[in-house]
């Protein structure tokens, strides 16, 4: 006695699949285009040579030509500056500072930020300038 072997054909329906592709391509562009970074309107000043810095976090310390202070886009004071630095230089010793101010700042509102760094011996700090090239 021969036995038939039956085939079933199993299924797995895939209309659905290019539709789900098609928003989840939609979503991951519209979450990458979002830009979390806050930034004041400033002139950079400009350099003939700048370095660039590769480290992931950074510190961004505004200067506008006013001299206010904005710690990664939000408006400070010198105790919030001095308390933020104070903590970073405890919690992450070798995050950049990274100064950017106003081509028209008058120095002595960026030596007042300089002078916090200095009496807290914050060493990791750069200046961002607008290169010529």
């Amino acid at each position: 006695m021969k036995i038939r072997k039956k085939h079933k054909f199993v299924s797995v329906p895939l209309f659905s699949t290019s539709d789900i592709a098609f928003l989840l391509l939609i979503f991951i562009m519209l979450v990458s285009l979002i830009n979390y970074r806050v930034e004041v309107k400033i002139e950079y000043p400009e350099a003939q040579r700048a370095l660039r810095t590769t480290a992931e976090k950074n510190l961004e310390l505004w200067i506008n030509y006013e001299g206010d202070i904005f710690l990664d886009g939000i408006a400070s004071d010198f105790l919030a500056l001095e308390n933020k630095i104070a903590h970073l230089y405890v919690s992450a010793p070798d995050t950049r500072v990274h100064i950017i101010a106003d081509k028209n700042t008058p120095y002595e509102n960026i030596n007042n930020v300089l002078e916090i760094l200095q009496i807290l011996q914050y060493r990791v700090v750069s200046f961002v300038v607008k290169t010529n090239e």
